[in-house]
């Protein structure tokens, strides 16, 4: 499984994932999260990351400009749209970017089930929650193009390599604080999704 950690807001953080063996890095810039981080700090941390190691974007309720201005100016190669966007705004993004459901319930993981998508548990905070989806959604489909978010950490993430996931994404359950990851909650977790 491919392995996205979350709520990076430190340089020492994102080369820490990257050492532990995180495929992909995520950034949030939704102003009311407390993993917020702002264009010059992420463009900071985005200069000096190494190759091969995908660059996520997080946003909710902006503007395809603001996606595409903001992913060119810091260096993200992929967009993470956190909110039920428009077609329109999908045909006028110029960076590569992944759908988010939101599920409430099971049928809702049927959408965009001919994509790549992240399926995360509803939230009225759009992320972060640690809240859980229910696994039994999961044993009958195609879980091929899913990266799973929501309530995850070092120790219910090994369960889930039976549902043959493409991904698992991360963020509260790897934080000593919000915004601040665990190192060792960082190396169990993507220790335990990859082993």
């Amino acid at each position: 499984m491919k392995v996205k950690i979350c709520g990076i807001t430190s340089y020492n953080d994102a080369l820490m994932a990257i050492e532990a063996g995180a495929d992909a890095l995520g950034f949030v810039f939704y102003e009311k999260s407390p993993r917020y981080i702002t264009i010059p700090h992420a463009k900071e941390i985005l200069k000096k990351l190494p190759p091969f190691v995908e660059k996520v974007a997080l946003f909710v309720n902006v503007d395809a400009q603001t996606i595409n201005a903001t992913c060119q100016e810091i260096g993200a190669t992929l967009a993470q749209i956190h909110f039920e966007a428009s077609q329109e705004l999908y045909n006028a993004l110029k960076v590569p970017y992944i759908k988010v459901i939101r599920a409430k319930e099971a049928q809702d993981i049927f959408q965009y089930s001919d994509e790549y998508r992240l399926v995360d548990a509803f939230s009225e905070t759009y992320g972060g929650s640690g809240k859980k989806l229910n696994c039994e959604w999961f044993e009958t489909i195609d879980c091929s193009k899913i990266i799973l978010a929501g309530g995850l950490d070092g120790q219910n993430v090994a369960s889930l390599k039976k549902y043959g996931f493409y991904g698992v994404d991360v963020s509260s359950g790897v934080e000593a604080l919000y915004g601040i990851k665990d190192p060792s909650k960082v190396r169990d977790f993507i220790k335990n999704a990859k082993s």
